[in-house]
């Protein structure tokens, strides 16, 4: 298995789903940061369940275990752990040989010959994020001393569409509804949508968009680490994404060089482009505007509804109706992990651009 993520700031996930725990070690965080488990509780917490979420509850109390001393970074690795307390295994024993549609039951299981932990999908589930976000708790702070500012929301669930709003309004209207939309008409029509398809024993997906300002011009590496292939490198490890896109994305291929480009300018003796369709990426490397990725995240593969599959075992067909507890729409979970993964990769990319030099002083 690979575990990291990062060169310089290296992001190491361990646990699984209804293991001990689930944590993360995060090696080449500077020394001087001031941090405290409290900060980290609360990023944490907004990732917890929502809208016809999981039935499962965990207190998800972060733990600092090494690499904090006297309320600052040392320098040495950070260890971040959160106990499993709230496991019910049963279903996924009944189901150890049926794998889950959608899902990566079958993909583990013929990989690892079946020594996985299968229980709630093991490092395969959502629960995992949880460890992405503690390290992005870390490296949003960090971030912050260079006045870099990154956040997620919701713009899309099941068809149903955020209309776009500046990134005041989205900072402000995300902690107003559990879903983090920023358009709180939009996030009224989601919730309605969500409960309906639970009721029907389905699942929905959507897009998060991920945003970043006051990026500096430079960070990516070509040709391989640049910045969008990093990012979605990271993206790609949440369960469940399934694209990624930057800018205008896709819609590029219907457009000509003269609407795409983005044109340059002069602003305030600064040199800016009047659109921003690249997203904030020319060449794999950061041009100084935003930062814009879109994240799209399938419907939850674990539904109530009966769906044909195989029995690994005796190599026989069968229908699987999945119980237990799973989430009707995981795409609320997603915004924290894209958040995550977005700071840790623009941290690690700012160090790998300034080579690695601390920037940090102690009091």
């Amino acid at each position: 298995m690979s575990n990291s993520l990062g060169k310089l700031l290296v992001v190491t996930s361990f646990g699984e789903s209804h293991g001990r725990c689930v944590g993360t070690i995060i090696d080449g965080c500077p020394p001087g940061l001031q941090i405290t488990a409290d900060e980290i509780q609360r990023e944490v917490d907004k990732r917890k369940t929502g809208i016809a979420s999981t039935t499962r509850e965990e207190d998800d109390r972060v733990e600092i275990l090494s690499g904090v001393f006297n309320g600052y970074t040392t320098g040495a690795p950070i260890c971040l752990l959160i106990w499993n307390k709230d496991i019910d295994s049963s279903d996924y024993e009944r189901m150890r040989f049926i794998p889950r549609p959608g899902h990566a039951d079958f993909t583990a299981f013929m990989k690892y010959g079946g020594f996985n932990d299968f229980r709630g999908g093991g490092r395969f589930s959502g629960r995992i994020t949880a460890t992405f976000v503690m390290a992005g708790a870390i490296a949003k702070k960090l971030l912050k001393l260079k006045g870099i500012e990154v956040l997620a929301h919701t713009v899309e669930i099941g068809g149903i569409k955020a209309e776009l709003k500046g990134f005041d309004e989205i900072k402000e209207n995300v902690e107003k509804n559990l879903l983090r939309c920023a358009d709180l008409k939009a996030s009224e029509e989601m919730t309605r949508l969500i409960k309906r398809v639970k009721g029907e024993g389905d699942s929905v997906g959507g897009i998060v968009e991920g945003i970043a300002i006051n990026v500096p011009v430079g960070l990516g590496e070509p040709v391989f680490d640049t910045l969008e292939g990093e990012l979605a490198k990271g993206l790609f490890a949440i369960p469940a994404v399934k694209g990624v896109e930057f800018g205008s994305g896709f819609s590029t291929a219907g457009m000509r060089g003269s609407e795409n480009n983005d044109p340059f300018a002069i602003s305030d003796n600064k040199i800016i482009m009047l659109t921003n369709n690249s997203g904030g990426v020319l060449g794999g490397i950061s041009n100084g505007m935003l930062i814009v990725v879109r994240v799209v995240i399938k419907p939850t593969p674990s539904i109530a509804k009966s769906q044909q599959t195989v029995n690994v075992k005796n190599m026989q067909s069968t229908q699987l109706t999945v119980g237990g507890r799973h989430d009707t729409c995981i795409v609320p979970r997603a915004v924290l992990a894209v958040e995550s993964i977005m700071a840790i990769t623009l941290y690690d990319l700012a160090l790998r651009s300034s080579g690695g030099r601390i920037f940090l002083e102690v009091d």
